[in-house]
């Protein structure tokens, strides 16, 4: 008897949403058909590309090319090109990963066209509706069937909101793939030759969120602090991040700062390299927060509240917004915890979800 396998469309864009998507297009595809579109919202070669050849994610089946832009014509143009692809392929669930752009879309696009969605770490809050990735989880998870929570808190937080129909407490599939790849980076990698660095000597820093690189204020107050630091800095620059040091002109004062070594975005296996090897991060990026915490490496936040909030309870993750004063001291009082707990699951998460969209009937 021939059994007709569900069809999943998987929306993917950003960084971020391709390390998720790596292992769970591979327990995804054992037993379903995946249709993979990449929105474009990441289109430099080492934000997107690079990610899909280091990770074995399969090409995309559709390429939407968005670029960049404001959030109404970016999320705007997701949507007409996503939904042309929707009602082409007419899949029994579409998945979403994350808060960005590109999450939104195609929630809303689905859930307007009444195909059941899926949402790859839902539950997330941060509190602080002022950020744009705050407003397109929420709407993400009041769109979605099934909720697929990397942590307890997550589910607590749903709860909160009146939505306990469809939610499951997985664990987290960006801990999946911390696992699957750390031998990868630690044989293929090179990323500390190439760059002359010696483990433990250096600190990591990315910035790319809106509240910190629009405002001239947050970002020369963060870009004193690298400069103050007395240590060797690597700064792997997001494309929009170096748009905006050079608008507010505070590319000239990284410049006249020798101990901040700027270089382009790296792929994730360098990215896990020199994570594992740093004295301690600086991010305003949620994944790189976890990554850090998956690698054992203190984290200082450049924000002043965080999604991941399991880090800064066991003492691997502080706070320090963009304050340079602040950021000096969290670095003056940096700590490595003895222990840690494990509260992003086993290791399973995209096993877990692949069963769950297999056997949950949402259409």
């Amino acid at each position: 008897m021939n059994i007709q396998r569900k069809k999943i469309v998987s929306i993917v864009g950003a960084r971020p949403q391709f390390i998720k998507a790596a292992p769970l297009c591979r327990a995804l595809r054992k037993t379903m058909t995946e249709i993979l579109v990449h929105t474009g919202q990441h289109y430099d070669d080492n934000m997107s590309r690079l990610f899909f050849d280091e990770m074995g994610i399969p090409r995309p089946d559709y390429n939407l090319e968005v670029g960049s832009g404001g959030h109404g014509l970016q999320t705007g143009l997701m949507m007409e090109r996503i939904e042309a692809v929707l009602l082409k392929e007419k899949p029994d669930l579409v998945l979403v990963y994350g808060d960005t752009n590109s999450t939104l879309a195609g929630a809303v696009d689905a859930a307007k066209l009444h195909i059941p969605v899926g949402h790859v770490e839902a539950g997330l809050r941060s509190l602080n509706r002022g950020m744009p990735e705050e407003i397109n989880r929420i709407v993400a998870d009041h769109c979605s069937d099934l909720l697929f929570c990397p942590t307890r808190t997550a589910v607590d937080n749903l709860r909160k909101e009146g939505i306990v129909r469809g939610v499951h407490l997985t664990g987290d599939v960006m801990f999946d793939a911390s696992l699957m790849f750390a031998g990868l980076a630690e044989t293929k990698s090179s990323i500390l030759r190439k760059l002359n660095l010696a483990p433990g000597e250096y600190f990591l820093c990315t910035v790319h969120r809106a509240e910190n690189t629009d405002d001239a204020g947050n970002l020369g107050g963060i870009v004193e602090a690298l400069c103050s630091l007395g240590r060797a800095v690597v700064f792997p620059l997001h494309p929009r991040t170096r748009k905006l040091l050079s608008i507010h002109r505070l590319d000239d004062s990284l410049k006249r700062c020798p101990s901040v070594r700027i270089i382009d975005p790296v792929g994730y296996l360098d990215m896990v390299q020199l994570e594992r090897n740093a004295s301690a991060v600086l991010t305003d990026s949620g994944g790189v927060q976890k990554e850090a915490y998956f690698c054992r490496v203190p984290c200082i936040t450049l924000r002043n509240e965080t999604e991941w909030v399991e880090t800064v309870r066991d003492g691997w993750n502080t706070l320090a917004g963009a304050d340079t004063r602040a950021i000096l001291r969290a670095v003056r009082g940096l700590r490595a915890p003895g222990s840690r707990r494990r509260p992003f699951g086993d290791g399973r998460a995209a096993e877990k979800i692949a069963r769950l969209i297999l056997k949950k009937n949402v259409v």
